[in-house]
């Protein structure tokens, strides 16, 4: 459930915030363990900004949207 609430959460902020100005590829590391070793993905849920660099990334609960905006780098404000 937590990936999932996760999943529905991101995909809101970035239709919100970067309305066609985003790619999100979702890794079910079940399914797809080579591809979660590849992109070194060792704990769930796991959210990573690759672009702009710097990359950063947001384990665990990403139902604080403020917390998922800062690590976007999303200036609501602007």
């Amino acid at each position: 459930m937590n990936s999932i609430r996760a999943i529905t959460n991101v995909k809101h902020i970035c239709d919100t915030y970067l309305t066609d100005r985003y790619s999100l590829e979702i890794i079910d590391v079940h399914q797809q363990k080579q591809m979660a070793e590849q992109q070194q993905i060792i704990a769930l849920p796991l959210l990573v900004k690759r672009l702009p660099l710097p990359e950063r990334r947001l384990i665990g609960d990403m139902s604080d949207t403020e917390k998922v905006l800062r690590v976007l780098n999303i200036n609501v404000n602007e």
